[in-house]
């Protein structure tokens, strides 16, 4: 079985080697959407060409982010890829199987076998805290191991699933299409609509137990200002598909203590219960 997971990057060389890395030890090969970055990412990246990494494309920025593109293209992406199964993931996150007997291939393999199509991640977000703020290095996934819960519904990461055959939409659907997103081929598979936390396709059938999704979203407070503040957004994207991502000003961030957090032991170890519906990072109004 092949399975294939398409990120994308802009400047994320904090990440993408452990990401990648992770990805070979779990048997996933990866598609690489690179959205213009100016710092190591495509250095890092290029040595994994030949292992796991099976293709870096261009996803031109033109001065800002536009999330909902590069959606769009992971849609086409996954039609034209040799896949059976496949994930759309980011590289500041680290995806495992339900349990850590299994790898992550050999677990989608299993969900295969049993006749699902879909997979739902839950979500554990580290972050810094105020007591240890600063994991900017190298071996965060070592000492950044304060974590909550998160999922503001269920499902609230179903991002990964098995390869789709692409189906001739109706006349309304296809003019839709042609309409809104300037193409005459419409995808298998819908992940702009969700913002790419929800795949959706006709037939789908989620597994009913959870994966886990290791969210590392930044590791120090001048890494959440850069990440976020720094960042030009889409004007017609602002007010959905981001949130307090793209409207967070330098001094809306703020670490919670560890107290508030669950200590990470191992995966196996993650604990769901009463998850965040909000993210502690920032000041809530």
């Amino acid at each position: 079985m092949r399975i294939v997971s398409i990120l994308a990057s802009y400047n994320e060389q904090r990440f993408i080697r452990a990401c990648l890395e992770h990805y070979l030890q779990q048997g996933i090969e990866v598609y690489l959407l690179d959205n213009d970055s100016t710092d190591g990412t495509l250095d890092i990246a290029r040595e994994y060409l030949g292992r796991n990494l099976i293709g870096i494309e261009r996803i031109p920025r033109n001065g800002m982010y536009v999330w909902q593109d590069i959606l769009k293209r992971k849609e086409e992406i996954a039609d034209k890829l040799n896949a059976d199964w496949l994930m759309h993931a980011d590289p500041d996150e680290i995806r495992v199987a339900p349990d850590s007997s299994q790898t992550l291939a050999e677990a989608i393999a299993d969900v295969d076998r049993q006749g699902y199509n879909a997979i739902n991640f839950m979500e554990y977000t580290f972050i810094p805290v105020r007591e240890h703020p600063d994991h900017d290095n190298e071996d965060f996934q070592k000492t950044m191991r304060w974590y909550y819960p998160f999922a503001q519904r269920h499902p609230h990461r179903l991002n990964a699933w098995k390869k789709q055959s692409r189906r001739f939409p109706g006349p309304k659907a296809f003019l839709r299409e042609i309409l809104n997103n300037k193409r005459w081929r419409m995808p298998s598979i819908n992940l702009h609509d969700s913002g790419g936390h929800i795949v959706s396709f006709p037939g789908i059938r989620p597994y009913p137990v959870d994966f886990k999704l290791r969210h590392y979203i930044v590791l120090s407070l001048d890494h959440a200002i850069q990440k976020y503040v720094k960042k030009v957004y889409a004007p017609n994207e602002v007010a959905g598909s981001h949130g307090w991502r793209a409207t967070a000003g330098e001094h809306d961030f703020l670490l919670p203590s560890e107290t508030q957090m669950r200590l990470y032991t191992s995966d196996n170890e993650l604990d769901p219960g009463n998850p965040l519906k909000e993210h502690l990072l920032v000041k809530q109004e």
